[in-house]
């Protein structure tokens, strides 16, 4: 969803052109139902008999909306938004009690974990007929593409959307937007590795000498590594998991936990994890260099939306105007260094500018497809 990703609508989201969950299906099994992702259609189906059974027509988006005071005043009487998200928790819990502040009396309950596990437990949810998503962000945008074509998304666009942030990180019927963008980064304890045996891209990970200290990310949880697990294989193939698996690498869940690792010196390199993490430590005085791979980094968009079946309706749109606002955004960006969607707001002084990091291309459609494959295959191969 940036550097020229289009996001398309409707039908060319999705793997064939119908609305039903029948044939929408092949998202299948380890992309929805249990958290070990073994009942995905039948999840699916029974969240089908929850929603209309009207063929769903992708329309033009909504007209934008500003937050008014009556916005404001009915989301107080709702009193409450629930934010599903895959952000660390260092961002989202002081971001949520930034909203708080500029709203009193709405409390925000920050559910977090792994963006592929998110997806899992809205597809229980949905089957069950649990309303307790209000807003949803993920760091797999792949998400959002099966969740609109499940119409489970609320259209709904702000003037802040509509002015300041760019077609390409927006759906054009208006039922998400990218909130913010990161890198998956490689990235090496400066205590533990000189500067001159620094590796300097994916391939020279698989350098002997780098056996027993790498750290990764594994797919089946994180949106991050997912999405970045698809630009490496489609630049330098499953071979190069495969040699890379030979490295006795410290397999972990979250994108989150390779920067944790490296600051704390379990591991010297990381091939993998959010790079606004790594940042954040050395921030903070840790040992820690973060390395643009020469064969490009991948980039992931981290998609926002309003949930239709949103207990708190109002507090929903209320949450995800102030997020997309200039004053929602810069505290994103001020606190972590992410890039901000809004292009009124500026990058975080002191990090790289986005346009000079050579990025490889985000294609959330085809992580959609290869979802399935890219599970199966990196357990196969890393035996996890």
């Amino acid at each position: 969803m940036s550097k020229g990703t289009v996001i398309p609508s409707g039908a060319q989201r999705s793997r064939g052109t119908s609305s039903s969950f029948d044939e929408v299906s092949p998202l299948r099994a380890s992309r929805s139902g249990r958290d070990d992702g073994q009942v995905g259609r039948r999840v699916f189906l029974m969240a089908a008999a929850l929603l209309p059974v009207s063929a769903r027509v992708a329309s033009a988006g909504p007209p934008a909306e500003s937050i008014t005071p009556a916005l404001v005043e009915a989301a107080r009487k709702e009193g409450k938004v629930t934010y599903y998200t895959a952000m660390d928790l260092s961002v989202a819990e002081p971001m949520a009690k930034a909203f708080e502040a500029k709203f009193p009396g709405i409390k925000v309950a920050v559910e977090r974990t792994g963006a592929e596990r998110l997806f899992n437990r809205l597809a229980q949810e949905t089957a069950s007929n649990i309303r307790r998503c209000d807003v949803v962000n993920s760091s797999d945008a792949a998400h959002f593409i099966a969740w609109k074509r499940q119409d489970w998304l609320q259209p709904y666009v702000t003037v802040d959307i509509a002015e300041n942030v760019a077609a390409d990180q927006r759906d054009p019927d208006g039922t998400f937007v990218n909130q913010r963008t990161h890198l998956s980064a490689i990235a090496y304890n400066t205590s533990l590795v000189k500067p001159e045996d620094a590796p300097k891209g994916f391939n020279d990970l698989l350098d002997p000498k780098y056996a027993g200290k790498l750290v990764k990310g594994h797919p089946g949880y994180s949106g991050t590594i997912m999405t970045a697990t698809q630009q490496v294989v489609r630049e330098l193939g499953w071979g190069y998991f495969e040699k890379l698996a030979k490295q006795k690498v410290l397999q972990v869940q979250s994108a989150t936990e390779p920067p944790k690792k490296i600051e704390a010196g379990e591991r010297a390199v990381a091939v993998d994890g959010s790079d606004y993490l790594f940042w954040m430590s050395k921030e903070r005085g840790a040992p820690i260099e973060v390395v643009h791979a020469i064969e490009g980094t991948p980039l992931i968009s981290n998609p926002m939306a309003v949930f239709k079946a949103a207990p708190n309706p109002n507090a929903a749109r209320l949450m995800f105007a102030w997020i997309m606002s200039g004053e929602g955004q810069e505290f994103i960006v001020n606190l972590s260094g992410q890039y901000p969607a809004n292009k009124k707001v500026k990058a975080k002084v002191g990090r790289p500018a986005l346009a000079s990091i050579k990025t490889l291309r985000e294609d959330p459609a085809e992580v959609e497809k290869m979802a399935d494959e890219i599970k199966s295959k990196y357990a196969r191969i890393f035996k996890v």
